[in-house]
């Protein structure tokens, strides 16, 4: 469990503080609840049948199945090719809050969460169960775990229909986005929460500390004007702030809340639902995002929490707008003043690498690409390496071939690199296989990309006095001196 505080006492003191305050809903009563315990909830209930954030529609159905004893399961329509979408209904409360997810294909990390936190509000016998009772009877919740069934199918962002649906909430031209809009105006929530995940490059403010999470409460005009319904979204959003200060200090972002009129989190705010922006961005070393699948379930828990409590009116929107705002300036690698040849010269320039998830079958790997290059102190690198005095040396493939991908291990994948090889080959391998190697791998017939360039896939030697010093294996970068442990995400070329 990643739970971030100075020391055991402080601990102490923040649970003895913090500890679950289920009083009656009335203003100025609100206790946050404990850091400590929504982690453990998270750890306690999390659902086992979600291992990672590639999942299918087909998934899920055997987990929605289970809580048709604790929840109202409707089927709401079916998607493009046919695949239904169903809500979760839990509560008798008189305020009604909706939560919607995966409304962009590949972007699941909260639908893990919402079926985390189902296993939580069903079950009973533990110290939670007064924390349930309040949130049983003062709230009815909706949850839609899965809009985009289709574009989950193949882990991409749009529909069937190759349409965005949050661009799809004014002309409903997909199924799912009446579905939604449906949803909305016959359940009339008076909060809502509209999940989704960004990309890793999200940094806060002018800073390198990543945006793990970026939160909004959506304008609902261009003049972004603030009226009750946004106001309480801010409120609440100030809340989930407090919590995520205290695992992830500095890596809370405000997302652009420039209007976009076709937008459901704009339109929803406009209609009188009071919105929240959940994006789900990365975190050092969670490729998977199972730690942001935790962080999701403790603000959404602790923003039911504020609901039902009102405890949100403790809250002011210039405590939001203290929030800061997040930009796009990381990458995954900076060179900085790496030699590079043109003709016979050698031009000192910053290389900005970036790796994206590429699609292999059920799975996935990372393909690296030069994204800028030249003067690069605009960005802000996960990794950096100062390369003064180091030359661009382009790599060779390794003469002698290998049976299959298993015949070679890492170490002497490391230790063909010192030797100058960038790329091994092997006589037989799968369409599409992947593995972990610090090495290219290549079919009998093929070759490697090598390039420096914008667009380029970044493999070479970083080389000095005669010697290959680093090794850029596509866009990850090996100190050949001292390796360090790190997780290569390739395939056969």
């Amino acid at each position: 469990m990643k739970v971030t505080l100075k020391n055991s006492n402080s601990l102490f003191l923040l649970f003895l503080f913090l500890s679950f305050g289920c009083k009656p809903a009335t203003e100025n009563t609100f206790e946050p609840l404990s850091v400590d315990q929504l982690a453990q909830a998270q750890e306690t209930f999390k659902e086992p049948g979600i291992k990672n954030r590639r999942f299918k529609h087909a998934d899920l159905q055997p987990l929605i199945e289970k809580h048709k004893d604790a929840f109202e399961v409707n089927v709401l329509g079916e998607s493009v090719e046919g695949r239904t979408i169903s809500s979760l209904d839990w509560g008798s409360g008189q305020t009604k809050v909706m939560l919607w997810s995966q409304m962009h294909g590949n972007e699941s990390t909260a639908t893990m969460s919402l079926f985390d936190l189902f296993n939580f509000l069903k079950a009973s016998g533990d110290e939670y169960d007064d924390l349930r009772e309040l949130l049983k009877t003062s709230l009815s919740i909706k949850f839609i775990p899965l809009i985009n069934p289709d574009g989950a199918e193949q882990f991409k962002r749009r529909n069937a229909l190759d349409i965005d649906l949050n661009r799809d909430a004014i002309s409903q031209i997909s199924p799912e986005a009446v579905i939604l809009k449906n949803a909305r105006d016959t359940f009339e929530p008076e909060f809502g929460f509209n999940l989704h995940d960004q990309q890793i490059y999200y940094n806060v403010g002018n800073t390198p500390k990543q945006a793990t999470i970026s939160v909004l409460a959506p304008a609902y005009n261009e003049a972004r004007e603030i009226n009750e319904v946004r106001r309480r979204a801010m409120q609440t959003i100030v809340g989930m702030n407090e919590v995520l200060q205290q695992v992830i200090p500095g890596q809370v972002g405000q997302y652009d809340d420039s209007f976009e009129p076709r937008a459901f989190g704009d339109n929803i705010q406009k209609w009188g639902t009071s919105t929240i922006l959940i994006e789900s961005g990365g975190y050092l070393g969670d490729p998977d995002k199972q730690y942001i699948r935790q962080l999701n379930f403790m603000i959404i828990l602790n923003a039911l929490h504020q609901i039902a409590t009102q405890g949100y009116t403790n809250y002011t929107e210039e405590q939001y707008f203290a929030i800061p705002d997040n930009s796009i300036q990381l990458v995954d690698l900076i060179i900085h003043e790496l030699q590079v040849p043109v003709g016979d010269k050698y031009y000192p320039v910053d290389l900005a690498i970036r790796r994206r998830d590429s699609s292999a079958g059920e799975s996935y790997y990372e393909r690296g690409t030069v994204d800028d290059l030249g003067d690069m102190q605009v960005y802000f690198g996960m990794e950096e390496v100062d390369a003064t005095g180091h030359k661009l040396k382009i790599g060779e493939i390794f003469p002698q071939e290998f049976e299959n991908v298993s015949a070679i291990n890492e170490a002497e994948a490391l230790e063909l690199l010192k030797q100058g090889y960038l790329a091994v080959k092997v006589k037989s391998f799968e369409a599409g296989e992947l593995h972990q190697l610090p090495i290219l791998v290549l079919g009998e017939k093929d070759d490697f990309d090598s390039g420096w360039q914008t667009g380029s896939n970044p493999n070479f030697f970083l080389e000095k006095d005669g010697r290959n010093a680093f090794a850029v294996v596509n866009g990850y970068l090996i100190n050949l001196n001292e390796p360090t442990e790190q997780t290569f995400m390739q395939r056969v070329y």
